[in-house]
């Protein structure tokens, strides 16, 4: 395994700040569900660059942040020869190390496969990477190598139309990680220290660009997967099948979003143009887990949305409302508890970033480079857009030019991630 290793460049370390808390960290793909910054930014003013960087590579995963460190996963070279893992300063977005193994399973990088498209997850002790060719590699936080496998050499090669997108999830001890390939998907659980396999079971058979989330239900954690037909939650400690749900369609790519008391959130889409809306809007809503006096679990929807469909965004909620943004950008704002709509409005175009929620706001980052700042409220207005960059159309490539796949909150800060570039923003003064 040793011979994947390429190469090291360690220019500095940063140590992590004692007054860091939980709630300063992003520790993987969609880590928050509400972020706090009204009491530090001005929302009626664009917000200010801080800081704006060129990333080695090119990458689609969301960066992480631990204390003061950022980490971002990126793919370089042609064929997606190397996969880099690389540490940044909060403060001023100078690299502090960077790690670079090759791929074991190189492919053409295309506008039409993920290139590190899987966001990493990372704890007190170590960052956990996976790249959709195959390599799952761990690091300690000043960048030396703890573990890697070459999940391609252990469990054959990953055959995917378009690659993989999906991101790892972790507790505690664990991380998990899902490859949904075309021939015997599976789901593994590994231990973080150590690397060592723990479980491994199917996966689901059905096409998904969506992460494994773990989530509780009547003080028991289920790992959910969903895939287009199907979601399966999964025992984290054993990998034992716990229920299965198939009454949804166009689950395809957002990831389930955990609410309170056994219930997530669900989004679909439909095929561009291919006039199942309707039937879409039937598979986006809220989902509630339950069990029996008998002890078996079950999945059912606490209520379906009537218009509201989503994109590769996954849908967000706060204790009153919940947000959908479609394909084409309408922002569709439902009530929490019924469903019942409150807001259509058309935004900027369509987001492919999970949308931030704050205390008192929803920010909408378009694909395009643009950001939505919505009040919210009884009815939700939309306070200002800004135009973070400008990406130019191009008929024959919906792909080209820049596109912001990630925004996260460190600390007072919010970081956005195109394919090529890391931007951190803050609030600006009168």
């Amino acid at each position: 395994m040793n011979r994947l290793f390429n190469c090291v460049v360690i220019i500095g370390m940063l140590t992590l700040p004692c007054s860091a808390t939980a709630a300063e960290n992003w520790t993987g793909f969609q880590d928050h569900q509400q972020v706090k910054l009204d009491q530090s930014w001005n929302w009626s003013l664009p917000p200010k660059t801080t800081w704006k960087i060129q990333l080695d590579g090119y990458g689609q995963s969301s960066p992480v942040t631990l204390g003061n460190q950022i980490f971002i996963t990126s793919v370089q070279g042609e064929n997606k020869d190397n996969c880099l893992i690389t540490a940044y300063s909060l403060n001023d977005g100078k690299q502090l190390w960077q790690q670079s193994l090759v791929n074991p399973s190189p492919v053409e990088a295309t506008s039409y496969v993920s290139k590190a498209a899987p966001s990493p997850v990372v704890d007190g002790n170590q960052i956990v990477t996976f790249f959709e060719g195959g390599l799952l590699a761990c690091f300690s936080l000043d960048g030396k190598l703890n573990w890697q496998k070459n999940l391609i050499e252990d469990l054959g090669p990953i055959d995917s139309r378009h690659g993989l997108s999906s991101s790892l999830e972790q507790n505690a001890a664990n991380v998990f990680i899902w490859v949904e390939r075309q021939t015997d998907p599976y789901v593994l659980c590994l231990d973080k220290k150590s690397g060592e396999v723990l479980w491994k079971a199917p996966g689901l058979g059905v096409t998904s660009w969506a992460s494994p989330r773990i989530m509780t239900a009547e003080g028991r954690d289920q790992l959910l997967l969903s895939g287009i037909g199907k979601i399966v939650a999964l025992d984290p400690e054993t990998g034992s099948q716990i229920w299965e749900f198939t009454e949804i369609t166009g689950n395809s790519t957002p990831t389930p979003f955990p609410l309170a008391d056994g219930r997530f959130l669900m989004g679909a889409t439909t095929g561009q143009g291919d006039g199942n809306e309707g039937r879409a809007a039937e598979s986006n809503g809220v989902i509630a887990i339950s069990k029996t006096v008998e002890g078996t679990w079950s999945a059912n929807y606490a209520w379906k949305a009537k218009k509201a469909t989503s994109s590769f965004g996954t849908p967000v909620a706060n204790q009153e409302m919940t947000f959908f943004v479609n394909r084409t950008g309408i922002l569709f704002g439902l009530d929490l508890k019924s469903g019942e709509e409150r807001l259509a409005e058309r935004t900027s175009g369509s987001v492919w970033a999970t949308p931030l929620l704050t205390e008192n706001h929803l920010l909408l980052f378009g694909k395009s480079g643009t950001l939505d700042i919505f009040r919210l409220g009884e009815k939700p207005e939309l306070v200002q857009t800004v135009e973070l960059f400008t990406k130019e159309a191009d008929a024959t490539n919906p792909f080209a030019g820049p596109t912001l796949y990630a925004a996260i909150v460190a600390q007072d800060h919010i970081l956005i991630r195109t394919g090529t570039e890391m931007t951190c923003l803050e609030s600006a003064n009168e």
